[in-house]
């Protein structure tokens, strides 16, 4: 996902600024670290993901923050568990079929209307990969502010209230406890309907399930 334009209804504070520019450099570390362990050049991770070389190179210095659709492509085309692009220190860690991530303790990535908590980094190779999501109110979504990719996804709402657009269909409210399922390759969107605190567990296919 890119860089973010629009803002809650109140400007960010200073304190706020300087975390999201800590977020997307220590991110774009990561995200240089894999495509330089990969042994792909710019020109290479540009040619597999589709991106412009550009938005690679700023992604990787910290001057945009991606989307979840452009995470998943770089994820994708370096053949790896999207994991690998939030845990610095996975490479040590154990082999194990079990994560836990005690709350607030998720690797938080900024991208624009979303600011995402990564879950259970520590389990690699995951078919499934969830996070909360803290949505952001803006005003109603055109097709340009959807995006699709492969796989399925399903969202509950913990807070606050969202709309969910997905092609094909009539946009839908969902208030907490409301639950949606829907297939990641019909173009989707989602937005904050209040100001207040809105976040939503957000669950995602990586892989085809049927690997």
């Amino acid at each position: 996902m890119s860089e973010i334009e629009n803002y809650l209804a109140d400007p960010p504070s200073d304190d706020w600024e300087a975390e999201r520019q800590k977020l997307r450099a220590e991110l774009g570390t990561r995200m240089k670290t894999v495509r330089q362990n990969c042994g792909l050049t710019l020109e290479a991770a540009a040619q597999r993901t589709g991106l412009a070389l550009s938005t690679i190179h700023k992604i990787e210095n910290g001057r945009v923050s991606p989307s979840y659709e452009n995470l998943v492509r770089i994820a994708r085309a370096y053949d790896i568990g999207m994991e690998r692009l939030f845990s610095a220190d996975l490479e040590v860690n154990p082999p194990t079929r079990m994560a836990v991530t005690k709350a607030g303790e998720g690797r938080k990535v900024r991208a624009a209307n979303f600011e995402y908590e990564f879950l259970c980094n520590s389990l690699a190779e995951k078919k499934i990969v969830p996070l909360v999501t803290k949505v952001e109110n803006r005003g109603p979504l055109t097709r340009n502010d959807l995006e699709s990719h492969d796989g399925e996804e399903t969202l509950y709402v913990l807070t606050g209230r969202v709309e969910l657009v997905v092609e094909h269909y009539a946009p839908v409210i969902l208030e907490p406890g409301d639950c949606a399922y829907f297939d990641s390759t019909l173009k989707h969107g989602l937005r904050a309907l209040d100001d207040t605190e809105t976040k939503v567990f957000w669950a995602c296919t990586y892989t085809d399930v049927d690997k």
